[in-house]
């Protein structure tokens, strides 16, 4: 209900309950009722609680009317402020305010925006704070990134809910005037309701600071108190609150009464509406009056002692939230800013309506706390593609709960807070919302509160799935103050056919275009150079190989005769994914190896289970890790805990290392921590990780071939004169090698087999999830022993597996190959690589591997690839 309900043909005040026993009256313009009802609250210092019905906290509203309330409000300051409006900024109030704040910046134009916060933040300097003396929580900092944001001496706008007392409002101007004096203020609020001594408060306390202060407000009255009405309110609370019986199945609360159409969209905000006066609203009996400890009409929806609640996990919605765009307004939000956003946020609602499924019903967006701005902002432009949207935030706030349509606040939810906060754990609220008819919720929070707290049992997301039957999660990502200019967005992901031969909806590559660069170098210059320490791997690029007619047959054989292996085994990996690490996983392969295996498992999702998951490619590079920007931008568009990093294989585990290296570097510089450096991989031979299709070291045709098996995508590239700050690894896109390409022929012939592997699938990847698959990094105990045996001293220069054999073959200075004696067919192009480069084939028997290559260690350019002299030989 919002201001008004109608029962029995009756129209009813959202305040008449309060009024009728307490005494408490509205006194003041006709549109009191119609913004304001009333509520009780256990609290020492005002007992009523002004209850707004257009701010979007307590009472779900349409957004195009939240918004359109605060957009009209600074529409009214940039009129009254006129060219002063250019040199604004604006100041809005945690909790309650901060999306107000928001929406007047936005009616003003041109100005920065910067809200209070009770969240403090390590390494931002406090530039001021206050007190709050009538909130629950009354603490304030001032956390702006940009330190002169408030230094200046242009006018100050200040924006709160109400303008009651004026005590917040005195108490901030006073802190920040006796730092950065200035002589004109504006105070904005939906509505004025100080009495006439706090209204000659203010007025002598402009007088004395020698400073202008101008009201900007909806409507305009006084709160009437009868004598004792504090002490009395708190009884009445305290009777509720221990009459209060939960009660799991509320009856639904009736959709708001709405008198008035929608407001327009903001580009024209229509500040005018039709309400009875309180003087006209008729008490009604009270339904089903209950206090509120908790849930619904009273109660919290809390289970049983004992009983676990059995609700359906929440459906995960990755934003593709721009990057480096703040959550809000806590560090400080600039017109910049929002032109980024406001651009982003078509986008961010189709992926929203895409989660919602065809017939989402009544929706309501639901924010957190001091996040109201960008779930309003989300919730606004769902509403403009037409879905029956409402809006709310969750707060920290108690309020009595009593279930009756002549009082504002009819249910409640409790959950434990979600988002470690400063002042320690406690018990957070969402109101109207239980027992409202919705048949979806879209529950947006930032990333530092997307905790286990709020996937508890009786966390915010469990609360909510015991009343609505469909619940969404999306999660913004909490912007990190660096204290440094923000650099340019990162590019958008390179598709095909512009880069690459596959499909564009196959994968996007997170790397940079250098198809014009000449990067190539004969294998052994490169070899020697990088043995010598005077370059590094990725700063060059290996001349392609360009198979032979022979070796070319030789791998339709061997595709031919592993595609069912293949198939069977990316199956397994998938299943394990999907059921392990996240229901709609985005797979990110390290290129290239592991982008055939990522489009794979992307065909056998949608073929198996109808998912269109997300794919891409990104650069890890040995001693220089992944690439950091290939993860912001990642976690810029997508939930960190969802992304999948997969390869083709492990051979002695050091990508897997470098990845999680890397991983927990870029948490420490980022702040982002929710990445899994866990790699999804088809073949573990070298036990280095718990999710793999099969740990046999078998052939894999796309190992056979370089970039002719990978969408005709090099290696990527690493070079200071090349990469900048801002840029993702590089690679080239060979083009001129269209006609000798089969990778989507690789990508065809295995998942032809997807049907006649799924039982075989089924069976094994539920009993590889029962075993135990921990790693025991056999592979590089391995390594390491034969590195000491053959004198190379150098684990890197030791290649285990039929797929880094190969590489070692196609790419670099080979000095000899292990072969397993009984390794076969799997074995056929790596003799006939060995026959072709005059390398030596050494059979063994006691390799944990198909086969080892080894590097010709301490290489120059006089040796030839199969010369042991430069080592002691075995």
């Amino acid at each position: 209900m919002t201001k008004t309900e109608s029962v029995d043909n009756v129209v009813v005040w959202s305040g008449t309950w309060v009024a009728e026993r307490l005494g408490v009256e509205l006194q003041g313009d006709e549109r009191l009722p119609e913004l304001l009802g009333l509520a009780l609250r256990r609290n020492p210092k005002r007992a009523h609680l002004l209850v707004s019905n257009v701010l979007g906290k307590h009472v779900p509203q349409r957004p195009s009317r939240v918004y359109g309330a605060g957009y009209a409000l600074g529409e009214e300051v940039r009129e009254l402020l006129g060219p002063e409006a250019a040199g604004a900024v604006v100041l809005g109030y945690a909790e309650t305010a901060t999306g107000l704040g928001h929406a007047v910046a936005d009616g003003l134009g041109a100005a920065p925006y910067l809200h209070s916060t009770r969240r403090p933040v390590e390494g931002v300097a406090r530039a001021g704070g206050f007190e709050e003396s009538h909130s629950h929580a009354t603490s304030h900092l001032l956390l702006p990134e940009d330190p002169a944001l408030l230094a200046g001496d242009g006018v100050l706008v200040l924006v709160d809910d109400e303008f009651s007392t004026g005590n917040t409002v005195l108490n901030t101007i006073r802190a920040l005037h006796a730092r950065y004096p200035r002589t004109r203020y504006v105070i904005v609020a939906l509505v004025d309701m100080r009495s006439p001594a706090d209204r000659s408060r203010l007025t002598a306390f402009a007088a004395e600071i020698g400073a202008e202060v101008a009201l900007v407000t909806l409507a305009a009255g006084t709160v009437l108190l009868p004598e004792g009405v504090l002490e009395r309110g708190m009884a009445l609370v305290a009777q509720h609150e221990a009459a209060a019986e939960p009660d799991p199945r509320p009856a639904p609360l009736p959709a708001e009464h709405e008198n008035s159409p929608t407001p327009p969209l903001p580009e024209s905000p229509d500040r005018a509406a039709t309400t009875p006066a309180a003087a006209s609203a008729v008490p009604a009996a009270a339904v089903g009056m209950r206090a509120a400890r908790g849930g619904t009409g009273g109660h919290s929806g809390t289970p049983a002692p004992g009983a676990v609640p059995s609700t359906p996990a929440p459906v995960r919605v990755g934003l593709p939230w721009p990057p480096n765009i703040p959550d809000g307004g806590r560090h400080g939000f600039t017109p910049a800013h929002r032109t980024h956003l406001e651009a982003a946020l078509p986008q961010m609602a189709a992926a929203i309506k895409g989660a919602l499924g065809p017939t989402p019903g009544r929706t309501l967006v639901l924010g957190f706390e001091e996040l109201m701005y960008a779930p309003l902002r989300l919730a606004l432009a769902l509403e403009r593609t037409g879905t029956d949207v409402r809006y709310s935030t969750t707060t920290r706030s108690p309020v009595l709960a009593v279930d009756d349509p002549g009082y504002a606040i009819r249910t409640r939810l409790v959950f434990p807070a979600h988002d470690d906060p400063a002042d320690g754990p406690g018990e957070r609220y969402a109101y109207n919302v239980a027992g409202a008819g919705y048949d979806t919720v879209v529950a947006v929070v930032d990333s530092a509160a997307d905790t286990p707290e709020l996937h508890a049992p009786d966390g915010l997301l469990a609360r909510l799935a015991a009343h609505i039957p469909h619940v969404v999660l999306a999660v913004v990502p909490s912007y990190v103050p660096k204290g440094a200019p923000m650099p340019e967005p990162l590019p958008e992901p390179l598709r095909g056919p512009a880069f690459s031969s596959y499909a564009p909806d196959e994968v996007g590559w997170l790397l940079k275009d250098l198809s014009g660069v000449e990067l190539e170098a004969p294998t052994e210059e490169r070899e020697e150079a990088i043995q010598s320490g005077g370059a590094h791997y990725a700063e060059s690029l290996p001349v392609e190989y360009q198979p032979s007619p022979q070796y070319q047959e030789l791998f339709r054989t061997a595709l031919d005769s592993s595609a069912e292996r293949i198939a069977r085994a990316v199956g397994v990996v998938t299943e394990t994914v999907l059921a392990e690490r996240s229901p709609r996983p985005v797979l990110v392969s390290l290129a290239r190896a592991g982008t055939p295996v990522g489009v794979l498992m992307r065909r056998w999702a949608g073929q198996r289970h109808g998912l269109d998951l997300p794919h891409y490619a990104v650069s890890i590079v040995r001693g220089r890790g992944i690439d950091p920007n290939a993860l912001r931008w990642l976690a810029a568009h997508h939930d960190p805990a969802d992304v999948v990093f997969v390869d083709g294989w492990t051979g002695k585990g050091a990508i897997t290392r470098e990845l999680a290296a890397a991983i927990r570097e870029f948490a420490e510089s980022s702040g982002v921590d929710r990445f899994d450096p866990e790699i999804a991989v088809l073949a573990d031979p070298g036990s280095c990780v718990r999710t793999y299709g099969t740990r046999e070291d078998f052939l894999i045709p796309s190992a056979c071939l370089n970039s002719t098996v990978s969408g005709l995508i090099s290696r990527t590239v690493l070079r200071k004169d090349l990469i900048g700050p801002g840029d993702f690894h590089g690679a080239k896109f060979y083009r001129e090698l269209a006609d000798s390409d089969v990778s989507v022929d690789f990508l065809d012939a295995v998942a032809a087999r997807f049907d006649e592997v799924a039982a075989d699938v089924e069976r094994e990847a539920k009993a590889l999830r029962a075993a135990d698959r921990s790693p025991t990094w056999e592979g590089w105990a391995a390594v390491e022993r034969i590195s000491e045996e053959y004198g190379i001293h150098d684990v890197n220069l030791v290649k285990p597996g039929v797929g880094e054999t190969t590489r070692v073959l196609l790419r670099r200075v080979p000095w000899k190959i292990l072969a397993h004696r009984d390794a076969g067919a799997d074995l056929d192009h790596v003799r006939l690589l060995a026959e072709q480069r005059g390398v030596p084939v050494e059979w063994v028997d006691d390799l944990p591997y198909s086969c080892v290559g080894l590097i010709h260690p301490q290489y120059t350019r006089g040796a030839t690839g199969a010369d042991g002299k430069a080592v002691a030989s075995r």
